[in-house]
């Protein structure tokens, strides 16, 4: 059994509660990952752990899992006090990790790394969708993602927990201004956008694949539309105004994907 945890201070508890900010994510280079899984496939990839967090009471959710972790990260058992103060679940599963952020690649390296099909998401504001969305691609072999300037921070709490560990395994370029970087995106990849209301069905494509979506609230601006070489519109009864946004982009990225 391991014991060898340490009692955070309230400096700690202080600096691990503003990382719920984008604004201290960046300034400290660390973001917060929560949850049995989240913490299972963070401790599976290259990605690094900076500390580990724990709540004693959870003890038989997490016990095993932390055995995965390098010997030289941190341990820190919290009261359920501290704890709320730090969790975005109602009901934690007790165990959370602060994750060093990693250095984003230049745009020329980013491509140069980039294999497969590319999810482009435009001005994605809901952290849950962008989550969402990071597993979708994931499981459809999407691993590579770009984000544009206006999107959430796929750091957010509640992104991270939503992507179910998804995001450590994709390849993820933020704050690109899409306007500028989609014309040199076609020069390899076919360039499909989606409109909720026009275009063609999906269907199976003999390229590479680049999908553009936008929000679930606005979807794509005509200025981006007009830049794409296909449009897909998911065909429906009409019975409802819309799919949800992953929804949607798990149906594109299904026909993307088959051979």
């Amino acid at each position: 059994m391991i014991n060898n945890f340490s009692a955070p201070s309230q400096a700690q508890i202080k600096k691990w509660t503003r990382l719920t900010d984008a604004k201290f994510r960046r300034e400290d280079g660390f973001f917060l990952a929560e949850g049995v899984k989240v913490v299972e496939e963070l401790l599976s990839s290259n990605w690094q752990t900076q500390t580990i967090l724990l709540l004693p009471e959870k003890r038989k959710y997490w016990e095993k899992i932390i055995t995965k972790a390098p010997a030289d990260v941190p341990r820190y058992e919290l009261n359920r006090t501290q704890w709320q103060k730090i969790s975005q679940d109602k009901e934690p599963e007790g165990i959370m990790a602060l994750v060093v952020m990693p250095r984003e690649p230049s745009l020329a390296d980013y491509f140069t790394c980039a294999s497969g099909n590319i999810l482009i998401l435009c001005e994605i504001s809901n952290p849950g969708n962008l989550g969402a969305l990071l597993r979708s691609a994931l499981w459809f072999g999407f691993n590579n993602i770009i984000l544009s300037t206006g999107s959430v921070e796929y750091t957010h709490p509640k992104a991270v927990r939503t992507s179910m560990g998804s995001l450590f395994y994709l390849n993820i370029i933020a704050d690109i201004p899409l306007k500028k970087v989609l014309p040199e995106i076609k020069k390899s990849y076919y360039l499909v956008g989606s409109n909720v209301r026009r275009g063609l069905a999906p269907h199976l494509l003999q390229k590479k694949a680049a999908l553009l979506l936008g929000s679930e609230s606005h979807g794509l601006p005509d200025d981006l539309l007009a830049i794409v070489d296909e449009q897909w519109s998911i065909p429906g009864s009409g019975k409802v105004d819309s799919l949800s946004l992953p929804q949607a982009a798990a149906i594109m990225m299904y026909e993307c994907a088959r051979k």
